[in-house]
This record gives C-alpha cells, sequence and structure tokens, in this order.
C-alpha cells in the first residue's frame, strides 16, 4: 500500500506539527516553569505515530504511548487543548488533574496509557476483542516501547489476541532504550520482532524513521486485521533524540549515536523525498513551517488563557454517581 501523494503531503504536516508543538512544550514552556512535572516527546520518532495512526477510521481506537503525539493530532485533538492538558489546565483532556501526557478522549478513540507501558496491551487486548464480539469492521492501534516487551502483561496480552485472532495491531517503538537500559541488557535477540513467533503472529522489522514504510506496512497490517486475518507486531528501529524526560540529560548514551541518528531524521528524510518528486520546494517549506508555528503560537494563547479546575473539582466523577444513585434506589 503506497501512500498518494496527498497523503505524503498531510504525513508531512503532521510529523512537523507534532515537532514544534513538543518543542515548544519541552524547551520553553517547561523551561519557563509553566508545565510541572514529567514531559516527555517523541523527537526523531514522529514517523511512526503519524505513519501508522493515519490509517485509522471512525471507530478505530488508538492506545498511543507518551512519545506518540502524532496520534493524538491526527485524531482531532487540538494543540490547544493539548496544551491545556499539559499546563493543568481545566480545558485539558483530563480536566486538570493531570500534566502531562496521561490523557486520553474516548470521543476522539484514544485510550490513555498506563504509566507501567507493558499494562496498556491487555487494555488494548479487550477493546480488540470488543470489535469482535460486536462483529464490528474495527482495528485497535496498539503502540508500545520495546522495554513494554518485557513484561508479564505484554506476553499475556498479545497472546490472547493471537488466541483469538483479535483485529489488533501491535507498533512496537523500538528506540533503543527502555528509559536508560540498552536494548543488549534487555533481551537475548537480535530484533525485538522475533518474540511475536512464540505467538504465531506475523511480524516484521522497519526502518522507523522512514514514515513512507511505516505507511506501507501499517497498512497492510490494518486490512488484516480489518478483514478478520488476526494481529500482526511490527518493530519500528528508530531513536529516542533526547533523554527520557525533560530533566534526563541522557549521559548514559554515547554522543556519536545522536550523530548518527540525527543523520536519518524522519522529517529530513520525508522533506527529501517530497522535494525529488516536486511535491514540494523550499519556498513551500518555509511557508509550511511559518503557519505551523503560528498554530502552535495561538495554541499557547489559547492554552494560557483558560482557568485552572477548582480544587473541589478533583473529587468529581472519580465514581460513576448516575450508577451509585440507582444501586442506592434498588436496595
Amino acid at each position: 500500500m503506497r501512500a498518494s501523494d496527498e497523503v505524503e503531503l498531510k504525513m508531512l504536516y503532521y510529523m512537523k506539527l507534532a515537532r514544534e508543538l513538543e518543542t515548544r512544550i519541552e524547551r520553553k514552556l517547561y523551561r519557563q516553569g509553566k508545565i510541572v512535572g514529567g514531559v516527555y516527546v517523541g523527537r526523531g520518532q514522529e514517523a511512526i505515530s503519524v505513519g501508522s495512526v493515519i490509517h485509522s477510521r471512525s471507530g478505530d481506537v488508538i492506545s498511543p504511548c507518551h512519545r506518540d503525539m502524532g496520534a493524538f493530532l491526527i485524531r482531532g485533538v487540538s494543540p490547544g487543548r493539548i496544551l491545556a492538558q499539559y499546563m493543568g489546565r481545566k480545558s485539558g483532556l483530563t480536566r486538570g488533574r493531570d500534566g502531562n501526557m496521561h490523557m486520553g478522549d474516548l470521543k476522539h478513540g484514544l485510550i490513555a496509557f498506563v504509566s507501567h507501558l507493558g499494562d496498556s496491551v491487555p487494555v488494548a487486548v479487550g477493546i480488540a476483542l470488543s470489535f469482535k464480539l460486536r462483529r464490528q469492521p474495527n482495528v485497535e492501534f496498539c503502540i508500545f516501547g520495546d522495554g513494554a516487551t518485557s513484561t508479564g502483561a505484554f506476553h499475556e496480552g498479545i497472546n490472547f489476541a493471537s488466541v483469538q485472532q483479535l483485529p489488533i495491531v501491535f507498533i512496537c517503538n523500538n528506540n533503543q532504550y527502555a528509559y536508560s537500559t540498552p536494548l543488549r541488557l534487555q533481551m537475548n535477540i537480535k530484533r525485538v520482532a522475533e518474540r511475536a513467533a512464540a505467538y504465531g503472529i506475523p511480524a516484521e522489522t522497519i526502518d522507523g524513521n522512514d514514515v513512507l514504510a511505516v505507511y506501507e506496512t501499517v497498512g497492510r497490517a490494518v486490512e488484516r486485521a480489518r478483514s478478520g486475518g488476526g494481529p500482526m507486531f511490527i518493530e519500528c528501529v528508530t531513536f529516542r533524540m533526547t533523554g527520557h524526560s525533560a530533566h534526563d540529560d541522557a549521559r548514559y548514551v554515547p554522543q556519536e549515536a545522536f550523530q548518527e541518528w540525527a543523520k536519518k531524521d524522519p522529517i529530513l528524510r520525508l522533506e527529501k523525498a517530497l522535494k525529488k518528486k516536486r511535491l514540494i520546494n523550499g519556498q513551500g517549506l518555509k511557508e509550511l513551517d511559518e503557519r505551523i508555528a503560528r498554530e502552535v503560537d495561538e495554541a499557547v494563547e489559547w492554552a494560557e488563557a483558560q482557568p485552572y479546575p477548582e480544587p473541589q473539582e478533583c473529587l468529581e466523577n472519580v465514581y460513576y454517581a448516575p450508577e451509585l444513585e440507582g444501586a442506592k434506589t434498588n436496595a
């Protein structure tokens, strides 16, 4: 499945928007003290969420990770709401109850991830099971890192998905490090995708910095899942061009690794491909960058103007009140 010219340009926009938004969050707002708590970005990994989630349709569900900003943008969450989320404002996705990427929105088909990232896999598998039981032609996109595949929850989830032949695509964002632990100290195999063979799931390892390769491979997996063919495992090899979080200087990563992977920047690679096809030129890229900068400027202004929640609101929606009232009435 090859991307059309229109889709390729659309992917460039979302990759650039995700990077500019995260750059503003990590390198400006966080350092200005306007964002507190953990800040995690996917710099250098934008091709994975964008090239994958762009295949989603209405009714599909995405279980993103903390480095998948592109997934939120493609599914329709505005930059303003994302910034309000980071700033702990009432207009954020958690209505001020959290201040980073621990967010989801069922209206947009987005499930909030669990901090212990492997634990999100059984949740995603459960969603895929619901699609099968309801005979819905939908697909679950489950995105996680290499470290998540070393947890028990991951193996339980992927095994169940295989046995039940569920409509789910497992997308492994292999950025070489689980926090500070390099891949070679996590597993005694060359490719994370080799783990899928134990569960009878077809798997592929691809260049995660090539958004066109991600688009093509995930597209085939989604078609397979949507037609009843069951799950597939896709390992996207990339690199985390930053520390684990904004407060981590990544001194445990060899500096030459950053230099080498900077040459493989997914945005620069797509720009080069689009220039070669004459779909965009230098002036077009300049105008696109200026447009995105304006969008983020406006989003920051909007988010900063949003109110904080009232203290007593933290007690709201902890329990489902209508259900409890009904239980009391029946009692």
